[in-house]
């Protein structure tokens, strides 16, 4: 595929990618998708909260729609990485990890965000399989039980009214000062709910079966699941930001409608605009895209070929 030509460049081959794709290629558009096969939700299990798809593994979601791809020769699957990206004449230019090349009237970037999971020994061997981020993709699994908190600063109140709707036993682990204001901590109080700031030593499990809480003061507590305000996300591409694309104070990618972003011809969409989506929300954000591509790329054919016949 060196130097050959296209009309749409997708990095990220998850959800939102894959979406877009599919609906491109319906379009009869000649679509490349570069993944470098490491998803974010890699640690999960099962997914839920996708009509159709409740309770399927990501990887089963991710195969069935390369599998479907197939149907349309003009959407071409690569795994690698792009290296570099380089918009000129109109169009972009990437170079990917092991030298292959390719440019396309419009990009995509549906990157993602990658995970940085805070030091905690134990962590690891329990998230996403009892310790989570999304409420929405694993509260119903854990309603009542035993729920160990992992959050801090501003966003400590916000998830705990949110977890609050699965489980009313909670415990709140700052794992250090939780950073919040006396008001905040009256409203804790006011709902029972203990807030923990010593910090944390390690996490007991089984088989990701979390157990219980350790902390450095030896005490040892009690809890079944847990869900974590912040995972420590980061963006997965740096390369929207070298193309100018700004980001704000939460470290996404700034956009408008559709996930175009300031410059011309260039989408972002899923969690590189979103910090989180889900599954089913970067999904419709790739046929948003899409749609929205497509009738650019045919408004575009359509004024060519009135100057063509002009002459």
């Amino acid at each position: 595929m060196d130097n050959e030509q296209l009309d749409v460049v997708i990095a990220g081959g998850g959800p939102g990618g894959l979406n877009a794709a599919l609906v491109l290629g319906r379009s009869l558009k000649k679509v490349l998708v570069i993944d470098e096969g490491e998803p974010r939700n890699s640690a999960t299990l099962v997914s839920h909260g996708f009509l159709t798809r409740d309770g399927s593994s990501p990887n089963e979601i991710r195969e069935i729609a390369r599998q479907q791809l197939k149907t349309y020769p003009n959407v071409t699957f690569m795994m690698d990485v792009i290296e570099d990206v380089e918009r000129k004449n109109g169009l972009f230019y990437v170079k990917t990890k092991n030298g292959k090349t390719a440019s396309g009237k419009k990009m995509i970037f549906a990157t993602g965000m990658k995970d940085h999971l805070p030091n905690i020994p134990g962590l690891k061997e329990v998230y996403g399989k009892t310790v989570f981020h999304c409420p929405y993709c694993d509260g119903w699994e854990r309603q009542h039980d035993p729920i160990a908190l992992f959050a801090q600063g501003k966003a400590l109140l916000p998830f705990v009214k949110l977890i609050f709707n699965w489980s009313h036993d909670l415990m709140i682990f700052s794992n250090g000062p939780a950073g919040i204001t006396a008001e905040e901590r009256e409203q804790l109080e006011h709902y029972g709910i203990p807030l923990i700031e010593t910090p944390i030593a390690e996490l007991k499990s089984t088989d990701g079966q979390l157990k219980k809480v350790i902390l450095q003061s030896g005490e040892s507590i009690h809890r079944s699941g847990g869900f974590m305000a912040s995972t420590g996300e980061r963006q997965s591409s740096i390369l929207p930001a070298r193309l100018g694309i700004p980001l704000n104070d939460k470290n996404e990618y700034v956009t408008g409608q559709h996930g175009q972003t300031e410059l011309k011809d260039l989408f972002i969409i899923g969690d590189a605009k979103n910090t989180f989506t889900s599954l089913v929300g970067a999904a419709s954000q790739g046929y948003e895209a899409a749609v929205k591509i497509n009738g650019d790329l045919a408004a575009e054919n359509w004024a060519a070929g009135l100057k063509t016949t002009s002459r």
